[in-house]
């Protein structure tokens, strides 16, 4: 069965770092993009970071940049999210996808076939 699963959430204090990781058990990960999401409670989801099969192309949210890192390693078929300088509005359900995606499509969670069951980040100020 496909499927990825998230770690690495937790309580944090403002100012201060997370690491999520993302295994895959999907079959050709490396062929995939994979995106990072989030949801907070009444609100949308919403794209935070993804980077293509090679990560060559990374691209971020604006409330992300500067602070947030995507990054994948294909021979563990796993993927991180390295995230500093944390603030309250980071608050969330962090979810992994990974999907056939193109430079194009890499903020559409639309375009992603696989998602994790999400990890939770909580910011306190």
């Amino acid at each position: 069965q496909e499927r990825l699963v998230e770690s690495g959430g937790g309580l944090v204090q403002a100012g201060g770092s997370l690491r999520l990781s993302c295994v895959a058990s999907v079959h050709a990960f490396s062929l995939y993009g994979i995106g990072w999401f989030r949801q907070a409670p009444g609100k949308e989801r919403e794209f935070v970071a993804a980077l293509t099969a090679r990560a060559n192309t990374q691209v971020y949210a604006d409330s992300v940049k500067g602070r947030f890192t995507a990054s994948r390693d294909n021979a563990k078929n796993t993927a991180y999210l390295q995230m500093n300088e944390l603030k309250p509005e980071d608050t969330a359900a962090y979810y992994c996808a990974a999907g056939a995606v193109t430079t194009s499509t890499l903020r559409s969670y639309r375009y992603y076939q696989h998602w994790g069951r999400g990890t939770q980040v909580t910011v306190s100020s």
